[in-house]
């Protein structure tokens, strides 16, 4: 009597061992469509990743602002009357949001919401000698703009302090104007003009940014704008960054301001990411549909190739049931095997491209790691992926007659 616990596991490795070259190709085959599918999944992940960090690392995941001023459209002219109307656009000027000192807490109180700091922001000009440069003025409280941005880890020279007439500056703004930390210079607003010392100077990911960031604190924002005790804007870090453009649309409805979160400011760098997970989910399902064809190919030469031996086995006592479990265990065992080559192979690779590709500051682009998670699930796809490619092959082999089998 056939020991059928162990049965099937031993004819579909000895079936396996007999074609070894076709057993091998397969494997390899395997091993590659799994290592492509784990290499790109972790490549755009990590470049994804790294893209919004250099996004976000330099604004808040939603701001809420006063709205915009707007011109009342005139009324409609009389059917019997001719009316000559030209409206023209306010010019917007900096705007506190009211209340901002009762919101902050109620903003805060949301699970969703990690940190919330008021800003003042505004336009001006930083002087020192002949040097001039137009700047984004931005007045914070630092301890809570450091929980938005970290503002703390982008300092490249000096100490992130921001004392009574002392202020943050990017590092290309301070090679425009041949400061240093320690130096002074001249803020100048349309209302005001202020002397402030340098105490750090911070890199936020762009070049552009650097050129132009003076970070000052909230009061001597309030004052150099002139909005006394105002804030043109609260910005709210989240807990899960794409959470954002769902709140934004809640807060938008329940409080009278004007509410963007970070998609809707790049919106075209979010079309971009979207792209690039669609073209990597069609990338994984081509190469999965070849890993099936792959191995159901190298099945069915095996069926036709052992067609003398399955019809013995069925001979014996052998059911139709146990063949088809014979070729269901040769599946999973060559996506199992393929799929954790290919894993480690997807590991070598990706510890080529952080080692070999670097920028030209001579470190890494962007750093890539396979998480286990996603090797894990990329595995177990590849393993069933091999089971199914094998039922064709599998109902086949257990369909076969006997008697014409062994005749063959």
């Amino acid at each position: 009597m056939l020991n059928w616990l162990g049965f099937e596991r031993r004819v579909a490795v000895r079936f396996l061992r007999e074609g070894r070259m076709q057993t091998l190709l397969i494997i390899v085959g395997v091993a590659a469509g799994v290592a492509v599918v784990a290499y790109i999944s972790a490549l755009i992940t990590g470049l994804q990743r790294n893209t919004l960090e250099k996004t976000l690392g330099a604004q808040a995941h939603i701001t809420v602002s006063a709205r915009d001023d707007v011109v009342i459209p005139a009324l409609a002219a009389a059917a019997d009357t001719t009316a000559l109307v030209h409206t023209q656009p306010r010019v917007q000027r900096p705007r506190s949001i009211a209340n901002w000192q009762s919101l902050v807490p109620v903003l805060e109180a949301l699970p969703a919401v990690a940190a919330v700091s008021p800003m003042v922001s505004g336009a001006g000009l930083a002087q020192r000698g002949e040097a001039s440069r137009s700047v984004a003025l931005m007045g914070v409280d630092l301890d809570r703009y450091d929980r938005i941005v970290h503002l703390r880890s982008k300092v490249v020279q000096g100490e992130a302090r921001l004392g009574p007439g002392e202020g943050i500056i990017g590092r290309e703004l301070a090679d425009d104007l041949g400061v240093r930390v320690g130096d002074r210079i001249s803020l100048v607003t349309g209302s005001s003009t202020d002397s402030l010392r340098v105490t750090a100077l911070v890199d936020l990911g762009v070049r552009e940014l650097n050129r132009r960031t003076v970070i000052v604190p909230l009061r001597a924002a309030q004052s150099l704008v002139g909005l006394p005790g105002g804030a043109t804007g609260l910005d709210l870090a989240l807990v899960d960054v794409w959470a954002a453009q769902g709140l934004a649309a809640d807060l938008a409805q329940r409080f009278p301001y004007k509410v963007e979160s970070w998609q809707e400011a790049n919106s075209q760098l979010v079309s971009a990411l979207n792209a690039q997970s669609v073209s990597t989910a069609l990338i994984r399902g081509v190469v999965m549909v070849v890993v099936v064809l792959g191995i159901a190919s190298v099945l069915v030469v095996s069926v036709v190739q052992k067609q003398r031996e399955i019809g013995i086995l069925r001979a014996i006592g052998a059911t139709q049931g146990q063949m088809l479990r014979v070729f269901l265990i040769q599946g999973a065992i060559v996506g199992a095997l393929g799929s954790t080559l290919g894993v480690l192979l997807a590991v070598a690779l990706i510890k080529a491209f952080t080692t070999f590709v670097r920028g030209s500051d001579g470190l890494p682009l962007f750093a890539i790691t396979l998480a286990p998670s996603l090797a894990l699930t990329i595995a177990g796809v590849a393993t069933v992926c091999g089971v199914l490619a094998a039922v064709a092959p599998a109902r086949r082999a257990a369909a076969l007659d006997p008697a014409q089998a062994i005749r063959l």
